[in-house]
């Protein structure tokens, strides 16, 4: 089904996606996710024509990549060679530059009642990065979830880091400051003027940081959270009658509320709703000490992340 045209007279499809209680619509650009009823309500932030994907997107509901996330002053140096990326956040590069991966229209390579794959091949030199990578994401309903399937392949020695970047508001309306939040993370990222992490590993414990017991979104921190945390298990969020368990095989969670969503610039105001975006840390490339985003030929990148749904 078309979604929609590019002004390059590319076509955009919507694939509609359903399993128990779960639908889905998933757009070709972007590999966007956009929209997911659990029992009739949308539970994520989505738009209502192409045009708005194009003018009044902040990423919802797409893949981002070839890196999600910042990466520090748009530079990073691999085997000893720099290489520079788009600064569009400045000073930083943010979600693989000015035309990354949500800005893509990905391929179908299957398609069935509850699930699609997609598929995106990103040249040598895209966005600055180095290989050219092949990247595929499979969605998959499952009754009371949603699973999200990643892999990546390169030619040459490369940086991934993939995540989908949907906003979801579990009451389907309204803003998320009162939805409750439990993650099992006993350390966050802390972050510079530019949000780029320090480097530090720092305890939650005493902090607005601590989610490992439950806390509403706008009862500290006035809600502003744009952080990554380190997970040591799954997250927990309540709102709105539903409850969202997340699991993933990244390391990290960058944890945005949505606070500087614009009412003008989209058709959301801040906070209408969170990010949960399952990944590596950001700006791994310059910081050793975490884990690592270089991805090599003859090696396979893949991760899972699962949004399961209960009342």
């Amino acid at each position: 089904m078309i979604f929609g045209t590019l002004p390059s007279g590319e076509n955009v499809e919507r694939v509609e996606l359903s399993s128990g209680r779960l639908r889905a619509e998933v757009l070709t650009y972007g590999a966007i996710v956009r929209s997911l009823e659990v029992s009739g309500v949308n539970v994520v932030l989505g738009l209502d024509t192409l045009e708005d994907y194009l003018t009044r997107s902040r990423y919802f509901g797409a893949v981002v990549g070839r890196y999600g996330n910042r990466i520090a002053g748009g530079r990073f140096t691999l085997d000893g060679v720099e290489y520079r990326l788009p600064v569009n956040n400045d000073p930083n590069s943010l979600h693989g530059g000015t035309e990354g991966f949500d800005a893509k229209v990905w391929t179908i390579e299957a398609r069935g009642d509850d699930s699609v794959t997609l598929s995106l091949t990103s040249p040598d030199g895209d966005q600055g990065y180095p290989g050219t990578l092949t990247a595929s994401v499979t969605y998959t309903l499952q009754d009371d979830a949603l699973r999200i399937d990643y892999t990546a392949e390169t030619d040459a020695p490369t940086v991934v880091n993939l995540t989908n970047h949907s906003y979801f508001n579990l009451k389907g309306g309204g803003d998320v400051l009162d939805h409750v939040v439990r993650m099992d993370a006993e350390h966050y990222l802390p972050v510079d003027e530019h949000k780029i992490p320090t480097g530090e590993l720092a305890p939650v414990k005493g902090t607005p940081f601590d989610f490992t017991a439950p806390h509403t979104v706008g009862e500290r921190y006035d809600g502003g959270y744009d952080h990554c945390f380190v997970l040591d298990g799954g997250i927990q969020v309540t709102g709105g009658g539903l409850t969202m368990e997340v699991t993933t095989t990244e390391p990290g969670v960058q944890f945005y509320a949505g606070g500087m969503l614009d009412g003008v610039a989209t058709p959301f105001g801040a906070f209408a709703g969170l990010c949960l975006e399952t990944q590596h840390f950001p700006d791994s490339p310059n910081q050793p000490r975490f884990p690592s985003t270089v991805l090599r030929p003859g090696e396979r990148r893949t991760s899972t992340t699962t949004y399961r749904f209960t009342a």
